[in-house]
Formats: structure tokens, C-alpha cells, sequence
């Protein structure tokens, strides 16, 4: 099993910044791919970002492409969402989630952490 825990969200003005953390327990070197997902009130889960734990390449999706960067801290099985020049549309709760090898769906999934946007 692996336990997923974000950490860092919470309500910044819009044009700030944040930076969302996200340990990693258990059987970690099961994890092919970790990503950041979020969902928006009454809207579907949106992908953010993945990473992969393998060579570290990492995608970003086309709504925050060139403000919100994913890394990670594999000595401390972390990874991180950083997002600058927030907007109101970046509400959402967040969520961390990995990918075993293999696999096409993300099998483990944290709490979410709450990301609000003030205009």
C-alpha cells in the first residue's frame, strides 16, 4: 500500500503563489508516475501535472502550462506542485495521486488539499 498526504494549500490573492507538498509512504517503489489532479465545484477532476518517478520527465496540462511547475524530492519521497500567478479559475480542491507500473489509472489518492483564489 502507499499513503499519499498534500500539504500547503490554503487562500492567496489572485497573481500569488503556493507551493503543495505531497509525502509519500509505503511501498513507494511500486510508483511509476505520480501526478497532481484538482476538482472545481460542480466541475469533473481535471489532471494538472505527473512526474515520472523513473527518469523524472514530467507533462503539465494546457490550463496551467507556464505557471504551475511539478517536482519532486525523491530522498524524501515528496512531490510538489508549485503554482505561481494564480487565478480564481485555480479554485479547486487538489489532489496527489500515483501510478503503479503498468497501470493506466492513478491507484492511490491523498485527502486533497483546498486551494482558494481571491480576485
Amino acid at each position: 500500500q502507499v499513503q499519499l498526504v498534500e500539504t500547503g494549500g490554503g487562500l492567496v490573492q489572485a497573481g500569488g503563489s503556493l507551493r503543495l507538498s505531497c509525502a509519500v509512504s509505503g511501498r513507494t517503489s511500486s510508483m511509476s508516475n505520480m501526478g497532481w489532479f484538482r476538482r472545481a465545484p460542480g466541475k469533473e477532476r481535471e489532471f494538472v501535472a505527473a512526474i515520472s518517478c523513473r527518469d523524472g520527465s514530467t507533462y503539465v496540462g494546457n490550463s496551467v502550462k507556464g505557471r504551475f511547475t511539478i517536482s519532486s524530492d525523491n530522498t524524501k519521497n515528496t512531490v510538489f506542485l508549485q503554482m505561481i500567478n494564480l487565478k480564481p479559475e485555480d479554485t479547486a480542491v487538489y489532489y496527489c495521486a500515483g501510478q503503479r507500473g503498468g497501470r493506466i489509472s492513478y491507484d492511490y489518492w491523498g485527502q486533497g488539499t483546498q486551494v482558494t483564489v481571491s480576485s
